[in-house]
């Protein structure tokens, strides 16, 4: 039988996580708080003024800033404040809706990229859609199983933050979950329509400590398993609780 074994929310798009110990999914929309921001660069095509849903490359994202693998979040829901904390920045709590706190988030996170082309410019939200890299609001399920496989490859304990994943589940035979595009997930109290596997990118190389890049996950994928997959993209189609250690169900 699988169960839910852990829930993650992302509630700045690459910058950081957040264990959780519930959630109430609501059909059409991505897990709330996820992604719920992301930050913009110089050439983001992010349109202030009519705020919409555009693809990661107009983000600061993992795979061109390691470091932003290192960050850790926790988002206090009545007030909207976030508090990040990276091993080599310190910590620092700041609002995101707030233009003077987003400056000293700004300030706080530029050391991460000083040596790359590309700079933190500012936040961007399309609000409960998400800023989801799926084109439609996603949740995304991972199974624990397949993480270690990845893990016992590359002969040493993986930390699983390095997938990105909401909804981590326990219980199933490795890459079971691959089987599933097409099909409806039940999760505790929600229901989910499994849509496409996840094409993974340089993001889950770097630790999720140290932000360095120190496992070669995608040649681990490629060379061994035949694919640069890891975990589900999903749709909510029915809303719901969902809790840790809540039964899953493939239907």
């Amino acid at each position: 039988m699988a169960r839910v074994a852990n829930l993650w929310r992302h509630p700045i798009k690459s910058h950081g996580r957040e264990a959780l110990e519930r959630v109430a999914l609501t059909a059409g929309e991505a897990m709330p708080w996820d992604r719920h921001w992301a930050v913009t660069h110089g050439q983001s095509k992010f349109d202030h003024d009519d705020p919409q849903w555009v693809m990661c490359r107009n983000f600061m994202i993992g795979v061109v800033v390691p470091g932003l693998a290192g960050i850790w979040a926790n988002l206090d829901e009545k007030t909207g404040r976030i508090t990040l904390r990276h091993i080599a920045l310190g910590e620092i709590t700041f609002s995101p809706d707030d233009a003077s706190d987003t400056a000293r988030f700004l300030d706080w996170v530029a050391p991460l990229s000083a040596d790359v082309s590309t700079k933190p410019t500012g936040l961007a939200s399309v609000g409960r859609r998400g800023m989801t890299d799926s084109a439609y609001p996603s949740v995304s399920v991972m199974n624990l199983a397949s993480h270690a496989a990845v893990s016992a490859r590359l002969g040493g304990a993986l930390e699983p933050e390095r997938w990105r994943g909401n909804i981590w589940l326990d219980g199933l035979a490795p890459w079971e979950e691959m089987e599933w595009t097409g099909r409806e997930l039940s999760i505790g109290g929600a229901r989910l329509v499994v849509r496409e596997p996840i094409r993974r990118c340089k993001h889950t190389m770097a630790n999720p400590v140290t932000g360095k890049r120190d496992a070669d996950t995608l040649e681990v994928l490629e060379n061994t398993f035949g694919h640069q997959h890891f975990g589900m993209y999903c749709e909510v189609i029915a809303g719901g609780d969902i809790a840790l250690q809540d039964e899953a169900k493939v239907l």
